[in-house]
């Protein structure tokens, strides 16, 4: 499955609901969370997930009103 890096503001989204966010299933679009990487000060949130394309993502984003910096496939050392 392709993985995506993207960027938005993280809206006052608190840790604990990110990790409940990481934690979770994949979503109607084929959307899972791989990490959610995120600065409180700087408004920010990177996330790194696995989904078909970028269309989903971008949907995905759109379900809760996060308009995306950018999407950005990428590929990880990671095999998981």
């Amino acid at each position: 499955m392709p993985k995506f890096l993207d960027s938005h503001p993280l809206k006052g989204a608190n840790p604990e609901t990110l990790k409940k966010l990481q934690d979770s299933p994949k979503d109607e679009f084929g959307v899972t969370h791989l990490n959610l990487i995120f600065s409180e000060d700087e408004d920010k949130m990177y996330c790194f997930l696995e989904a078909p394309d970028k269309e989903a993502i971008k949907k995905h984003h759109d379900k809760y009103g996060y308009k995306c910096d950018y999407i950005l496939e990428v590929s990880s050392t990671s095999d998981d």
